[in-house]
């Protein structure tokens, strides 16, 4: 069987690995190995000429959760070593909260 008979997989099932090595094929995309799973789909979509439905707002808003995460995990870090359970307890929570989000965002 020919690759033309065989269906492929959406792109969004495939994994990171299979969608670098169908960008690796297509040679208008540039530096495929640094980018995410996310990245590579609108780049493969783009160069076939698809439209991309895609939410970028979605992606930028789990970073920015993410990087809060860390900035709060150095907090409770710091709040632990002063001994102030209180502040310490708030800044877990948080950290709890967010995590949450990025889990019903992704």
């Amino acid at each position: 069987m020919g690759s033309k008979t065989e269906k492929e997989k959406p792109l969004e099932k495939s994994t990171a690995k299979e969608l670098r090595e169908i960008a690796l094929k297509l040679q208008e995309i540039s530096g495929v190995h640094g980018m995410n799973k996310v990245e590579l789909i609108s780049a493969i979509k783009k160069s076939r000429g698809i439209e991309d439905n895609f939410d970028k707002k979605n992606d930028n808003t789990v970073r920015k959760t993410k990087k809060k995460i860390k900035e709060l995990k150095l907090k409770h870090k710091s709040a632990v070593e002063t001994d102030n359970t209180k502040m310490s307890t708030i800044y877990k929570k948080r950290i709890l909260r967010l995590k949450k989000k990025t889990r019903r965002a992704a």
